[in-house]
């Protein structure tokens, strides 16, 4: 769409994706002389690799297309929303960057998480993936007292990554990360430099008042850090705002990035533009229905979990034993990950627009809650608990288009677990005795072996099974099959937690 109209784009592409979406990429824009791809980085969210993989799109942008003007920060997700055009015209006729930056101590830019130690400190460790390890080695620092100053005569910003450079900005970034190597190295061990790295440099480099402070891509988050994803029904919205590009939008808005297309390809310079989503976005969730302006609650419009995330399904009856295995596997290397988000209300939960405020609620959006779940943690993985009762939720996340893996861990159901079970679920009162009702507790023990076979009946292309007693190889191969990590990893954790009981 872009080059079409003679833009010019330097691509990266994460060298963590698939070989398969790499070469398709190639095959369909490498033909493009508008097209560029640049060296490929293995990217970890909050890590000094999305700066590195956006200063090398920056080199081969800058040495390929010597005469670009402006260089504009898009991903893969974001659209523009005005013509060419008027493009064009706004960029020529406002001679400055677009660089969100606040003074990094003195402004509430972070909402949550650690702030100052993001500098202070070293971070070795991606603090989604090795949570441990993360807060390990900054405890560690901490009690050491290892803090570090700031690269001399820097003055840190943060802001939003969503830049639009000038040419002679670039070449002032580009030669100052190149002459002071202290700069590229404290932001590598930075947490979240990609919010501090361009935003502290252009800073640096170029006069205030030729700094624009703000982002001329319309992005926006919940009070809780949830990124707005826009779908068919705001064009208009999306439209007028004061902006050149938007993103997220949705991959399922179909009419949406078409009415984007067809828009960009007009040939009109002036539209008229009021900056009105922060008193709307305030307006409707007051009114407690997240998108209510335009249609009913955003859930009851059907959700997925989509094409290329992963779920990993934790299958116990036993909750503690269930929620003992998530955790350690968290600590092993596994994703993000929630407890028994269908069957109990006990587990925190973020704010999810009231959708996770109850057991049933959650129960009749399955795919949704999961859905804004993996968008709330930004991550393509997430794993959670199951009561194996509740198989219609496994067949409706078998039924998405994610993929899915599911871990079953059989344990010791004996009579007098039975006993207690029939009483927490109100099935006999609490004084009963063992030998009073052992006609129910047969039921129970038939039931559970029942859901066990339905388990099996759905026929899971990536099924694995622990039973109580497995030694530490066949348990470790399990463990390192169902999380996808090395088998040393996977057997490790089967030395420290076997047996789950």
């Amino acid at each position: 769409m872009l080059t079409k109209h003679g833009d010019k784009i330097a691509i990266h592409v994460d060298k963590s994706a698939a070989p398969a979406v790499w070469s398709q990429i190639v095959e369909e824009l490498g033909d493009d002389p508008n097209v560029a791809f640049c060296d490929r980085v293995k990217c970890g969210w909050g890590e000094w690799s999305l700066v590195l993989a956006t200063l090398n799109a920056l080199k081969m942008a800058r040495s390929k297309w010597p005469d670009a003007t402006h260089f504009y920060f898009i991903s893969g997700d974001c659209m523009p929303t005005k013509p060419r055009a008027y493009i064009a015209r706004y960029l020529e006729e406002n001679d400055k960057d677009f660089v969100e930056h606040n003074d990094f101590y003195e402004s509430d830019w972070i909402k949550t998480g650690i702030k100052e130690d993001r500098l202070r400190y070293r971070h070795y460790f991606n603090e989604r993936t090795r949570k441990a390890l993360f807060y390990g080695a900054l405890k560690l620092q901490r009690a050491l007292g290892m803090e570090r100053s700031t690269p001399k005569g820097l003055t840190i910003y943060i802001g939003s990554q969503w830049c639009v450079l000038r040419r002679s900005t670039v070449d002032k970034v580009l030669a100052l990360t190149a002459s002071r190597k202290d700069i590229p190295r404290f932001f590598a061990t930075t947490w979240i430099p990609d919010e501090t790295y361009f935003q502290s440099l252009v800073m640096h480099v170029v006069p205030r008042e030729q700094v624009e402070n703000r982002t001329l891509t319309f992005l926006a988050f919940s009070d809780y850090g949830l990124p707005l994803v826009f779908h068919d029904d705001q064009y208009d919205l999306v439209r007028t705002q004061p902006h050149l590009f938007t993103r997220k939008v949705s991959e399922n808005a179909l009419s949406l990035r078409e009415r984007l297309r067809d828009l960009f390809s007009q040939d009109f310079d002036r539209m008229v533009t009021a900056d009105t989503a922060g008193a709307l976005f305030e307006y409707v969730t007051r009114r407690g229905r997240v998108g209510g302006r335009y249609t009913e609650r955003f859930w009851e419009r059907g959700g997925k979990i989509g094409r290329g995330n992963e779920m990993l399904v934790v299958v116990c009856k036993k909750y503690h034993v269930g929620k003992r295995f998530m955790n350690a596997a968290r600590r092993a290397g596994g994703p993000m990950a929630h407890g028994y988000v269908f069957d109990e209300d006990a587990g925190a939960l973020p704010a999810l627009g009231g959708i996770e405020t109850s057991t049933p609620k959650r129960g009749r959006h399955r795919r949704a809650v999961l859905r804004m779940l993996l968008e709330y943690h930004d991550a393509e993985r997430l794993m959670i608990c199951l009561d194996p009762s509740n198989i219609d939720a496994l067949r409706d996340i078998r039924d998405d288009q994610c993929n899915l893996r599911v871990m079953e861990l059989r344990t010791d159901i004996d009579d007098d677990y039975l006993l207690g079970h029939a009483k927490r679920a109100g099935l006999l009162p609490d004084e009963a005795r063992l030998e009073d009702c052992m006609p129910l507790i047969r039921t129970l023990d038939r039931q559970f072996r029942d859901d066990s076979n339905a388990l099996r009946d759905l026929n899971l292309a990536h099924f694995y099974t622990l039973n109580l007693h497995d030694s530490a190889d066949l348990a470790g191969e399990q463990i390192a099959r169902f999380l996808d990590i090395p088998f040393k990893n996977g057997r490790e954790m089967a030395v420290a937690e076997m047996p789950f009981n």
